[in-house]
């Protein structure tokens, strides 16, 4: 746990990836379930989000 902590502070690929994988599986399943409409209206905005990071991180050095 720690070294996803130092290397999301130190801006390497790897960690910010995952963060910006889990924020999109995230948005993904709060626009899939059934049960409640405030989940439902913020997963665009979560999957967008995750989707941006991504992007930028890419450009980040491994």
């Amino acid at each position: 746990m720690s070294n996803f902590i130092s290397g999301l502070l130190r801006f390497r690929r790897g960690p910010w990836e995952m963060l910006a994988s889990i924020l999109i599986a995230l948005g993904v399943v709060m626009l899939m379930q059934p049960f409640a409409i405030t989940l439902y209206s913020w997963s665009f905005l979560i999957t967008l989000i995750g989707t941006v990071i991504f992007i930028i991180v890419s450009h980040f050095p491994e």
